[in-house]
């Protein structure tokens, strides 16, 4: 279930993302119902998402079912700007996840909060799950944010973590659930690169994933 790692080339990445598949066969989804939002500790998966603090543009909204719980901890700062980072950011994990459930690779919410050179990348982790008529269920605890901004306030860095220990996926047809592999650590880091567009969305510039890489 890692979603990916785009500091090389998008087969790199589909390799590190498909770490779960490979356990679940896949993992894909064509419900919705909530797949964002930007909150304190804990956020539910049916609530809307909420715009980046002092943003007047119009943000996609997301859904997600509540077969699928992806939850934020402690995604929240003092600072307005680190905010918005977070908030964007987390809608962009909520985009992606809300695009395999609803079976849609072409996502116009992902490419929202992707820059163009990420998009495609993006797109081949998606198609790891749709392309074998899957999708994800379960819990996706998503914590540890730590964001910096860049001094001309138009680059940030973000790093965060996810627990894979209750997420699985699901064959659309079949019905059959998987799990990580016995003994695959559950822990994945990611290390973001983000970039402030001209209407004020912060995108995903680049994402790396590790397995391992922490723990909760």
């Amino acid at each position: 279930m890692a979603r990916r790692a785009l500091t090389t080339t998008a087969a790199a990445f589909a390799v590190t993302a498909a770490l779960l598949l490979t356990a679940c066969g896949g993992g894909d989804d064509s419900s919705s119902d909530d797949i964002k939002g930007a909150g304190n500790s804990s956020n539910s998966p049916s609530a809307p998402a909420s715009p980046s603090a002092g943003s007047d543009v119009k943000r996609p909204v997301t859904k997600l079912p509540s077969s699928f719980q992806l939850t934020f901890e402690n995604w929240t700062s003092s600072d307005p700007v680190e905010q918005a980072v977070l908030n964007d950011a987390k809608e962009e994990v909520r985009a992606g996840y809300a695009a395999i459930i609803a079976n849609d690779p072409d996502s116009e919410a992902v490419a929202f909060y992707d820059t163009e050179g990420v998009r495609g990348q993006t797109k081949e982790w998606i198609k790891t799950y749709t392309d074998k008529n899957l999708t994800v269920i379960g819990e996706l605890p998503v914590f540890a944010p730590k964001v910096n901004v860049a001094k001309d306030g138009k680059g940030a860095s973000l790093s965060y973590c996810t627990d894979e220990t209750r997420a699985k996926t699901r064959d659309r047809k079949t019905g059959k659930m998987e799990g990580n592999p016995a003994g695959t650590n559950p822990y994945v880091s990611y290390s973001v690169s983000l970039a402030k567009s001209e209407q004020g969305v912060w995108q995903n510039a680049s994402v790396h994933s590790e397995r391992g890489g922490c723990s909760k």
